[in-house]
């Protein structure tokens, strides 16, 4: 069987401006054109685009799609072409790997194991009151910015900060500790447009952990580096220092971005829709399931490419093995074979808990702050909502400034009027 899906004479490029520009429609077309299709992300090798919800769940729950490329002799060796592009120094090449999304099998499980324990249902639920006074705290603030109307930016002000407080929290950045990572943040996020500084931000972050390390071995806490740490003892072949440190690197850096931008999406989709917010007011019990379907509509538009093991059937097609597989998760989620109206923002709409929709990804990848990001967003987007009931935009609609970068939706800004 050869592959029949649709393949484009110019592949479809991730980053074209139709699809920033209005990414809920651009990826529409796509998904109603054919089940798979071929792209590039600025102008790079091409790859399948799988975009509806069942071949998508297919390719992050079946094994035989895997994460790692070097574990297919067939799939291309995209990771040193992208370090050389981004001038990292060798020694500094494997702390940019995000292990727990680019591993797989026994050592996967193995670090998201010894990470869970950070993320337990019962250690989320007992991090809700620091996650309230948090909130309250940023929201004082934020009254004290916007007071007699004057604008201010939730971004800044808000959206970001929670998250990232809370996740340095929980791995053990000391508040005096933190500035830095602002600036670390900012120029990992978004390496291409930081290329020349790239090498000296690596390097000051990796050293700034590995002291950390090294003060968690000698001064224990209830943190995850000293999990790590302690974990590192007890069965030092199988978590080295480095893996430490990038573990921790990946959670303070990435950990939080989607969180932040769950709720600048989902403030601009409540002021959207102020039917859907009036609902929320009327009976708050029904945030939890709001984020969910915030979540479905929100900030992710694609996850981390796959490599088949083997030649598998896919949308109709044979995929060969080693092929590069990208699953399209915003097309997914609004797929009308799944979900009935799908661009409808419908808070009511059941998500069984949120094993439907595939905003924190499926399979033995799903994201691991899944329940701290339901919780952080539930309980500051109801805090938010209730503090300032006449929150309304400072500019229009379409002036709101978007991010190019990929992979997901990304707000640069909000400015808002609190009353």
């Amino acid at each position: 069987m050869t592959v029949t899906a649709e393949t484009p004479a110019d592949p479809v490029e991730l980053l074209s401006p139709d699809l920033v520009a209005d990414p809920f429609a651009g990826y529409a077309l796509l998904r109603e054109r054919a089940p798979l299709l071929t792209g590039t992300l600025l102008g790079g090798p091409p790859m399948w685009l799988v975009t509806r919800y069942d071949d998508v769940r297919t390719v992050l729950t079946d094994p035989r799609f895997l994460n790692d490329p070097a574990s297919v002799p067939e799939a291309p060796d995209t990771r040193t072409t992208i370090m050389k592009q981004l001038n990292i120094p060798s020694d500094l090449v494997d702390y940019l790997d995000d292990k727990l999304m680019q591993i797989d099998g026994d050592h996967h499980r193995r670090l998201r194991g010894l990470v869970s324990k950070a993320f337990t249902a019962r250690r989320v639920a007992g991090l809700r009151p620091r996650v309230e006074r948090i909130t309250h705290d940023l929201l004082d603030r934020l009254a004290g910015q916007g007071a007699g109307g004057a604008p201010v930016d939730l971004m800044e002000a808000f959206c970001y900060p929670l998250p990232f407080t809370v996740i340095c929290e929980m791995v053990g950045i000391d508040e005096d500790e933190r500035a830095p990572w602002y600036d670390w943040g900012a120029c990992l996020g978004n390496p291409t447009e930081h290329r020349d500084r790239l090498p000296a931000v690596m390097r000051a972050c990796v050293d700034h952990m590995l002291d950390v390390i090294a003060r968690r071995r000698a001064e224990p806490r209830d943190d995850l580096v000293t999990g790590l740490v302690q974990a590192q003892e007890d069965d030092g072949d199988r978590l080295t220092e480095q893996e430490m440190v990038t573990l921790v690197f990946t959670l303070v850096i990435t950990g939080h971005e989607t969180t932040t931008q769950l709720l600048a999406t989902a403030v601009l989709a409540l002021l959207d829709h102020p039917d859907q917010l009036a609902l929320l007011r009327e009976d708050p019990t029904r945030w939890p399931g709001a984020v969910h379907e915030l979540m479905r509509l929100g900030p992710t538009q694609w996850g981390v490419p796959r490599y088949p093991a083997e030649d598998v059937v896919l949308g109709g097609a044979t995929i060969p093995a080693g092929s590069t597989i990208l699953p399209l998760i915003l097309p997914a989620n609004t797929d009308p074979r799944r979900f009935p109206d799908p661009e409808r923002l419908d808070i009511a709409r059941d998500h069984g808990g949120g094993e439907r929709h595939l905003g924190f990804g499926r399979g033995a990848h799903y994201c691991l702050g899944r329940p701290l990001a339901l919780q952080e967003a539930e309980v500051a987007l109801h805090a938010l909502f209730s503090r300032f009931p006449g929150l309304t935009l400072a500019v229009p609609r379409d002036e709101v400034p978007w991010v190019l970068r990929p992979g997901v939706t990304r707000v640069e800004s909000l400015p808002l009027r609190l009353a």
